[in-house]
């Protein structure tokens, strides 16, 4: 993680906000990029999330928690009290847990530092989504944006171990992705295994660069933004889509 564990806590908590405020009075309006979602299920589906990690790392749990005993769903009066005091909850949790102790998590990462930061990505990306329905903009915190892409590519990339890399084609050239409000850059080239991926911090001359504020290169990779690829091959931006994948 490049931000301290309560740089993270602030992130999910500034996002909670920002998403809980947008969705105040909007949540029969349709979500832009869940296309088949309004903002009411928007909110129930971040409020099981916030239930779902904070009850793995409360317990840590070295598996997912039984559905049985996921909290019944209210009624639509009943969301946004609700979906604030499961956040109010997950930053509790998270903020009073031991970061290295062990906990269940989709990832190879298995403790409860994963699980706070995944939850900054997570906050960030939905709270833009909650403001975009209601027609604001958001732009995530640049420190906070700048360490989810860095997650992302950590953990959101086909890696010599994944088990869905033979499906996978070659990258076949070399990827700049630079955030240029935090003067990070990150080069994604293929891994040893074919249809695997490695990426590596900072760049080289002549490599194409995809170069954008972290909120918005945050965004871009989860496909909510488009940006301008400059002299980024649109071919390889294709095969760098087809060797990702989001959670």
């Amino acid at each position: 993680m490049t931000i301290s564990a309560q740089d993270a806590l602030d992130g999910i908590r500034r996002d909670s906000a920002a998403f809980a405020d947008a969705a105040e009075g909007n949540l029969t309006a349709r979500v832009e990029h869940c296309p088949d979602w309004s903002v009411a299920d928007l909110v129930r589906h971040l409020t099981e999330v916030h239930w779902f990690w904070a009850t793995i790392a409360e317990g840590s749990l070295p598996e997912p928690p039984d559905d049985a005993t996921r909290p019944a769903r209210g009624s639509d009066d009943e969301l946004l009290p609700a979906f604030r005091d499961g956040a109010a909850r997950l930053v509790s949790v998270l903020g009073a847990a031991d970061q290295a102790a062990p906990a269940w998590t989709w990832a190879d990462q298995k403790d409860v530092a994963f699980i706070t930061r995944h939850q900054v990505q997570e906050a960030a990306v939905h709270a833009w989504d909650a403001v975009n329905a209601a027609g604001g903009a958001h732009v995530i915190d640049a420190a906070a944006a700048a360490d989810a892409v860095d997650e992302f590519l950590t953990f959101s990339l086909a890696t010599e171990d994944d088990a869905r890399q033979e499906a996978l084609p070659p990258l076949d050239g070399r990827l700049v992705l630079r955030a240029t409000d935090t003067d990070t850059d990150w080069t994604v080239r293929d891994g040893a295994v074919p249809g695997s991926v490695r990426v590596e911090p900072g760049a080289r001359d002549g490599d194409p660069v995809l170069a954008a504020p972290a909120s918005d290169l945050l965004l871009w990779l989860y496909g909510r933004v488009d940006l301008d690829l400059g002299d980024v091959p649109a071919d390889l931006v294709v095969r760098f889509r087809e060797d990702s994948f989001t959670d």
